[in-house]
């Protein structure tokens, strides 16, 4: 009898132990297909998509909380920094092609909406201290 009981506290622990390790990959595999961020507006025939590993991480560990900034702030930052941005992809020979692959077509006569504009923000931060990339407006967080 005692053994019995030494042998189910012995199987209890190695069963707990395995719901813990199991748990901790979910985890890691959730974040890892979570590094695309979507946001689309089907009425305004918009779409932002940011596929950038780490950069959900950066948003929901380092950014400051939404609200934080008004969207008018957020939209006069963004007009410099895409004016930047999309200036470097058209140089490919004097700026890593790489890293700006693709012009980011932003009007600012359209209301894009906070996210947007909060998000795309803080793409340019993100790759402001991931890449270490200096653009015309300073990147603060």
């Amino acid at each position: 009898m005692k053994n019995i009981l030494y042998i189910l506290l012995m199987l209890l622990f190695v069963y707990s132990c395995g719901l813990t390790k199991n748990s901790g990959r979910g985890d890691r595999n959730t974040s890892a297909e979570n590094d695309t961020v979507r946001i689309a507006n089907d009425s305004l025939e918009y779409e932002i998509i940011i596929i950038e590993p780490g950069f959900n991480l950066f948003i929901n560990s380092i950014a400051r909380p939404q609200g934080y900034y008004s969207q008018t702030y957020l939209e006069n930052k963004n007009r410099i920094l895409v004016n930047d941005y999309n200036n470097r992809v058209r140089q490919p020979m004097r700026y890593n092609n790489n890293l700006y692959v693709q012009e980011i077509n932003y009007d600012p006569q359209i209301d894009y909406g906070y996210e947007v504009n909060y998000l795309l923000y803080y793409y340019f931060v993100y790759l402001s201290r991931q890449y270490n990339q200096r653009f015309t407006v300073p990147t603060r967080i």
